[in-house]
Order: structure tokens, then C-alpha cells, then sequence
């Protein structure tokens, strides 16, 4: 969060606000299908004390989605459940894929600051050694005898 408290009134994509009626018609699906689909753990809505069940628009969507995956694309309810889990997971592990670029940027700058305080502790007065190429002749000193 942005440091501001939250409205509790405030509307979002997860707020379940849907009776199971008008997410039936929200839909295009009959409620004895949501019911199903609520069984199935496919779209589990959240539910009131009562145990009414709320449906939130990201529900109506995933609602959605299923019946295009059901209708359209021919899949089944078990691998649309499979679909659904991997999609989770695949977001998942974006959001943590994203948390480890940000502590890898933060520690790499954290690197360089260093790396910069070490350049700048440098003795100034010490000159960098230089490799100097080495002649491949081999001089051989003998003193003379008797001198």
C-alpha cells in the first residue's frame, strides 16, 4: 500500500458484492451451474455469515472464462480446473520473480557503493604496477679467474 489508510466502502475487482442471482445473469449462466462450478472448486465465491455465497467481478470473469474454455475451446471442467491452477501459479511465481529483480537491483547497487568507497581508500602515493616485456636473451656473467 501507498501508506494511506484504505476505504472499507471503497468497490474493488475482489469485492464480493453478487448474489448468486445476478452473477448467474452478470454471466450468462444458470445459478445451478454457478453452484457446480462452486463445488467443483473452480469459482469459489466467498461466502456471507449466512453462507450465502458473493460473487466479486473478478468472479463474473472467471465465470466468464470458464464457459469460453467450456463452449468454445471444448476443455472439460477438470483441465479448466488445471488451467485455472496453473494460471495461479504462473502469476505467482511473477510476483516473486519481480520481488527478486528488486533485491537484485537494490543489492547490485549496493555493490557498486561499495565498490566506490573501496576506489575511493586508495592510497594515492603508490604508483599501479605495469608489466614490462622481458628480453628473451639470457646474459650469463662469469668473473674472470685470477683477477
Amino acid at each position: 500500500m501507498d501508506g494511506r489508510r484504505r476505504n472499507p466502502y471503497e468497490l474493488t475487482d475482489e469485492s464480493p458484492v453478487y448474489v448468486i442471482s445476478v452473477a448467474a445473469q452478470l454471466s450468462g449462466l444458470h445459478p445451478q451451474t454457478l453452484r457446480q462450478y462452486d463445488r467443483l472448486g473452480l469459482v469459489s465465491p466467498d461466502r456471507t455469515a449466512g453462507r450465502g455465497r458473493r460473487y466479486s467481478a473478478r468472479d463474473i470473469e472467471l465465470l466468464r472464462t470458464v464457459q469460453q474454455l467450456s463452449q468454445d475451446e471444448g476443455i472439460n471442467l477438470a483441465g479448466i480446473k488445471r488451467i485455472i491452477e496453473l494460471e495461479h501459479q504462473v502469476a505467482a511465481l511473477q510476483s516473486r520473480v519481480a520481488e527478486l529483480s528488486a533485491a537484485l537491483e537494490g543489492a547490485a547497487a549496493a555493490m557498486q557503493q561499495r565498490e566506490a568507497q573501496v576506489h575511493a581508500s586508495y592510497r594515492r602515493d603508490l604508483v599501479p604496477y605495469q608489466d614490462v616485456q622481458q628480453a628473451s636473451a639470457l646474459v650469463v656473467w662469469r668473473p674472470k679467474r685470477g683477477e
